[in-house]
């Protein structure tokens, strides 16, 4: 493990990367909706983004842009071919490493097998100044994995009870189990910014009276119909329809995460990252 590090900081030395983990604790929150729009409105920024579908199981990104897909995670955990055989390209050049879907094995990864599916990172030969890790829905422990390994946590939810008691378990868990105690929320598919802000409101005022953590308000999207015709399209919003509400959204969050700093500590390089998911 210890000599993987080490091939990774001579490999990725010159390679400083933003990464940003989107979850939120609950499926149906529009959380991978999310995570593209704002890949590719980086993108448009001219931003190089890598998009990790990490919802090893029920793998659902290329399916929602109309991506073929040849061969996926699986592939590579198989020994089959390597991480940059797999990626493939989306709307405004994004990158996007395929999970598997439908897969039970691809959930129920052994730690050995875990770890040997994150080395994997370390031949890549594919360049990017953003990951985006789409984690799966709930907390199980490969979603903590990729939360506690990244440099963001961004945490998508909407406004229905159910979102915010599990967007607030993930919190309990990051902060209490792993040190996480910033987090950035996405008030995501809400009528109005005065109605994003009262349910970001909602989810402090609980958190600050029984955690110790800071949150911090990066982005509000309108509930949108646009939304629904792209979906059906099989096209991200912000392609299909630029000038709707919740492109303008997307493109407004995209903007924000462009100012965000990348650390100049290990953390602001590929294998920081890597290496805080062999740690766990």
């Amino acid at each position: 493990m210890i000599d993987q590090a080490s091939g990774l900081r001579k490999m990725h030395e010159l390679q400083q990367i933003k990464v940003i983990a989107v979850s939120g604790g609950k499926g149906g929150v529009g959380k991978t909706n999310v995570s593209l729009n704002t890949s590719i409105a980086l993108a448009q920024l001219g931003k190089k983004v890598l998009v990790l579908d990490a919802d090893l199981g029920l793998a659902n990104v290329d399916v929602m842009l109309g991506l073929r897909v040849k061969r996926n995670l699986s592939h590579v955990l198989s020994g089959e071919c390597e991480l940059d055989d797999i990626i493939i390209e989306g709307p405004a050049g994004i990158k996007i490493i395929p999970a598997t879907s439908g897969s039970q094995s691809m959930v129920d990864l052994t730690p050995s097998e875990h770890a040997g599916l994150i080395r994997a990172f370390s031949d890549m030969r594919t360049e990017f100044d953003v990951l985006i890790v789409d984690t799966a829905a709930g907390i199980s422990d490969m979603v903590l994995s990729f939360c506690r390994a990244s440099q963001d946590v961004m945490l998508v939810v909407c406004d229905e009870p159910t979102s915010i008691t599990d967007c607030y378990a993930l919190m309990k868990l990051l902060s209490r189990d792993h040190g996480i105690f910033k987090f950035k929320v996405v008030a995501n598919m809400v009528r109005s910014p005065r109605e994003g802000q009262h349910l970001f409101e909602k989810l402090s005022k609980v958190s600050d009276r029984f955690l110790d953590v800071s949150l911090d308000l990066v982005g509000v999207v309108p509930f949108d119909e646009n939304i629904r015709k792209s979906v059906r399209k099989q096209k991200a919003i912000v392609e299909a329809y630029p000038d709707s509400p919740a492109a303008i959204g997307f493109k407004n969050l995209a903007n924000k995460i462009t100012k965000w700093p990348i650390p100049h500590q290990p953390s602001g390089h590929l294998e920081f990252f890597i290496e805080q998911l062999l740690e766990h």
